[in-house]
């Protein structure tokens, strides 16, 4: 080989190593180092578990990572955790309304959203840049079906409202959070024109139901019992409380119409150890098999409308992303709430205690 030759030989080397180089540095970019763990802080009890059969155990199965769980969600928390730079939590849960505020007060790491996909989500929820969507509940109408044995029971909160046509006790949670909307749409208001929310309005169209509220409920079990025990025909609850009523031989109803949708959370913590795997886990929470196992479980679910195909038969009319039952109800405005929510609820607090 002559000089040349050996020139060109070496500069060739020289490529393939560089570009060797290149591409282990890059594999180093896209996959740092494997923790022993990672932390999941989460509600805790029924959803510990079901997160546990349906996202937990297949991280681990993928990555080689433990997942260890703590609760509850603690926002307080949250902020000393960022503050004092100590993070305990690779992920937390996190309402609605505490996830605004903390985004606002630069207490997240921002979403990875190279690696967290969202298209299969509502298209109000695909351009979030700090909080993950978790998942759904809603705020449903409910009513005993031997009450009303015609088969017409109230079908709005118009409905709901009128104690002549559709007579018996009710019973409303004791919380300004849905009664306000559910007050405005009795009186006329269009879903899509509540916010911001009309309060003087509001609170007048209550005391017209408030003689006939029976119970105010104040537990997510008490709401569906008052219609198991008879104490109230008809009333409002979690979607999921009235699922478990009916599932154990409750003769009741779920209206959809006009249930008031409200979304739960994920975020990482600002200064996450581990960060990276934590933006693994909720790009792996988002796929539709996933979520689907998981409404399985826990009968609320996901928000990748595509999850629908996985969820049992029995079970789909009862999820409030079913496609005959999304586009009835209202999404809950987080940001009005998180605004006006506590002079909405010493309002509540007082009016409530009034005769």
């Amino acid at each position: 080989m002559g000089a040349m030759g050996v020139l060109r030989f070496s500069l060739s080397a020289i490529a393939v190593i560089g570009m060797s180089g290149l591409a282990a540095a890059a594999a180093w970019a896209q996959d740092p180092p494997k923790p022993a763990q990672i932390v999941f802080n989460d509600s805790g009890g029924d959803m510990t578990k079901a997160m546990r059969e349906a996202f937990y155990s297949e991280f681990e199965r993928r990555y080689g990572i433990r997942v260890v769980t703590t609760s509850p969600i603690d926002v307080g928390k949250l902020k000393a955790m960022v503050e004092s730079g100590n993070v305990e939590w690779t992920v937390t849960e996190i309402g609605p309304e505490e996830a605004m505020l903390a985004e606002k007060q630069g207490l997240l790491e921002p979403l990875d959203r190279k690696t967290i996909d969202l298209s299969g989500y509502p298209e109000r929820l695909q351009d979030r840049k700090f909080i993950m969507p978790k998942g759904v509940y809603t705020t449903v109408l409910g009513y005993r079906k031997d009450a009303f044995p015609d088969g017409q029971g109230p079908a709005s909160w118009a409905d709901f409202w009128d104690t002549k046509k559709f007579p018996g006790p009710r019973t409303l949670r004791d919380s300004p959070v849905d009664n306000l909307e559910f007050a405005l749409m009795a009186d006329g208001v269009a879903p899509d024109k509540l916010y911001p929310l009309d309060q003087d309005r509001a609170f007048s169209k209550l005391d017209a139901i408030k003689p006939h509220i029976a119970v105010w409920w104040k537990t997510g079990a008490q709401s569906a019992q008052l219609l198991v025990d008879k104490e109230a025909v008809m009333g409002s609850a979690w979607n999921g409380r009235y699922y478990v009523a009916i599932k154990n031989g409750a003769p009741l109803v779920i209206e959809w119409n006009q249930g008031m949708i409200k979304e739960s959370a994920f975020v990482i913590p600002r200064g996450a150890k581990d960060a990276y795997w934590g933006q693994k886990m909720l790009a792996l929470i988002t796929e539709a098999k996933l979520q689907g196992i998981y409404a399985n479980i826990i009968t609320y679910p996901g928000l990748n409308l595509k999850s629908m195909d996985y969820v049992q038969a029995d079970l789909k009319t009862f999820m409030p992303t079913h496609p005959d039952n999304l586009p009835k109800q209202v999404w809950t405005d987080a940001k009005w709430w998180l605004d006006h929510g506590s002079a909405a609820q010493e309002r509540w607090s007082k009016w409530i205690l009034a005769k």
